[in-house]
C-alpha cells in the first residue's frame, strides 16, 4: 500500500459519532470508551479505509463494514481485547506487511473471532505492529499446527501509519 491521497475531511455530525462508538463497541466492547472525543472528523480516500480523526490525529479506521483502532490507535490508547502475539521472529516479516503464520503466534485471546479485526502484537513488549483479519477464532487459531491465521490489512509504516494531515 502505497500513500494514501485525502479525497475529501469533514466533521462527524453527533449521530454518526453515536453510530461510530457503537460499531467501535461491538468490536473492542467497553475499551470504546478510550477513543471517546469532542472532535471527530471523517477523511474518505482513495483506498479500502475510511479513516476517522479523533483530536486530529487518525485513530480508528473502517473497513469492510467494521469500526476498528488503527495501530496508531492502539498504540496511544491501549486496549487489551482481540489481540493476537507475534514471537520476535515475526516481527520483521509483519512489518514487511506479511500474514500472520501460525508457527509465530504464541498467544491470542479468546475474544478474537473469525473475519474479524484484530490487534497483532509482539511478544516482548505487547506493542502494536498491525491490524489484521482473524481467519480463525481465538481458540481454533492456537489449536492450528501450521497455516496462515491473520490477513494483515494495515500496519507500522503503511499508508494510514503514515497519513499526514
Amino acid at each position: 500500500m502505497g500513500d494514501i491521497q485525502v479525497k475529501k475531511r469533514h466533521s462527524v455530525k453527533k449521530s454518526a459519532a453515536v453510530h461510530l462508538r457503537k460499531a467501535l463497541e461491538e468490536e473492542i466492547g467497553v475499551d470504546a470508551g478510550l477513543f471517546d472525543a469532542k472532535t471527530i472528523e471523517v477523511v474518505e480516500t482513495d483506498s479500502a479505509f475510511t479513516i476517522y480523526l479523533v483530536e486530529k490525529k487518525p485513530l480508528l479506521m473502517e473497513f469492510e463494514g467494521w469500526v476498528f483502532p488503527t495501530v496508531r490507535g492502539a498504540v496511544e490508547r491501549p486496549f487489551e481485547v482481540r489481540r493476537v502475539t507475534v514471537d520476535s521472529g515475526a516481527v520483521p516479516f509483519v512489518m514487511n506487511g506479511a500474514d500472520i503464520m501460525r508457527p509465530g503466534v504464541v498467544n491470542a485471546t479468546s475474544d478474537v473471532k473469525k473475519g474479524a479485526p484484530c490487534i497483532i502484537a509482539e511478544e516482548r513488549y505487547g506493542k502494536p505492529l498491525a491490524v489484521g483479519i482473524a481467519l480463525y477464532d481465538g481458540i481454533d487459531l492456537l489449536a492450528e499446527e501450521k497455516g496462515k491465521v491473520v490477513r494483515t490489512v494495515h500496519r507500522v509504516g503503511d499508508g494510514v501509519w503514515n497519513l499526514e494531515l
